[in-house]
């Protein structure tokens, strides 16, 4: 459970006229999901007994980063392209209002996948199982990943055009760092230094030509298992056009063969762990930044994202 202070709640009064609005009847059921990291959830159970899950974002009014503009709207987005697509299992949309007439914040209604988030149920599979999971995400990852789209950066800065992948995700990491600043976060090194540091390592993003579909953040809890298979997963809110290497699986947190050739990836050249040393540090900067933004309430993970930032810099600086 992540308790913050911006998740919008949602009264079941509230989740009732939901229901009501959407599918002309009553919900049954009501019961608050507590996974999410900003969106609140909620999985309501209606009349005819089909259960169906409600994501209600911040209000308007609250303080995000500024990668965090349009979230809802983009999961809505993708979500759609995505099941068009046809290859991967994502849930269906069934609702979005983002106009506050019902209730002051958006939000959207969407299917509830069968199974459990693979972080929850990892433990008690086999290796085999794991092994097999891990595959079939290579597998899909690189199915999200050939969705071609025709500019680079984020999925719901539309206004962005002309950008080469260089340009654009030096001006995300940049927009992280001001953050940061602007919130008085402690880094390991100086934010002039730490821009300085990535701006002479940019050239290794100079061969990313096309724009492809990133989840970027399809880590084990987005990912829904049932019988030792995947099931669906979720939340793309965070979606980008850009390079696929940027993606989690990648990342230092995970190290997966078995993802690694369900995707159909080779070892990485001496430039392509340049591009990744770059997408690790931005991930480990917007854990670190996001903690002033989120409220976080706990004390564990405050000082978890501390190390993990000071490793990551180091980490950084030794590539």
């Amino acid at each position: 459970m992540m308790e913050n202070g911006i998740k919008r709640k949602l009264s079941e009064t509230e989740l009732k006229a939901i229901a009501i609005r959407a599918f002309g009847q009553q919900a049954a059921a009501v019961m608050e999901l507590t996974d999410g990291w900003a969106n609140a959830a909620y999985k309501v159970t209606l009349e005819d007994g089909r259960p169906v899950i409600v994501k209600a974002a911040p209000p308007l009014s609250t303080k995000m980063m500024s990668y965090e503009q349009g979230l809802m709207k983009s999961e809505v987005e993708v979500l759609r392209l995505v099941k068009q697509a046809g290859a991967v299992p994502v849930p269906s949309v069934y609702a979005h209002d983002a106009s506050e007439s019902l209730v002051n914040c958006e939000y959207f209604i969407m299917e509830m996948l069968e199974g459990e988030p693979y972080n929850k149920v990892k433990d008690r599979l086999t290796e085999e199982q794991r092994y097999r999971i891990d595959y079939q995400l290579g597998i899909y990852n690189r199915q999200l990943n050939d969705i071609r789209g025709e500019r680079f950066g984020l999925y719901a800065a539309s206004e962005e055009t002309g950008f080469s992948w260089r340009e654009a995700f030096h001006r995300l990491l940049l927009s992280v760092l001001s953050d940061g600043e602007r919130e008085g976060v402690k880094l390991p090194a100086d934010y002039d230094t730490i821009r300085n540091e990535v701006s002479l390592r940019l050239g290794v993003l100079d061969e990313v030509t096309e724009p492809r579909l990133l989840h970027w953040d399809l880590w084990d809890g987005n990912v829904f298992i049932k019988d030792g298979a995947v099931t669906g997963i979720i939340d793309f809110e965070r979606s980008l056009w850009g390079d696929p290497l940027m993606e989690f699986y990648f990342s230092h947190f995970h190290q997966s063969s078995p993802f690694m050739a369900g995707y159909g990836s080779a070892a990485l050249t001496h430039t392509q762990l340049g591009r990744r040393a770059l997408y690790d540090l931005y991930l480990d900067l917007i854990l670190c930044v996001e903690c002033p933004f989120r409220q976080y309430e706990d004390i564990n993970h405050l000082q978890w994202v501390q190390d993990n930032m000071e490793k990551g810099w180091n980490r950084f600086l030794a590539v």
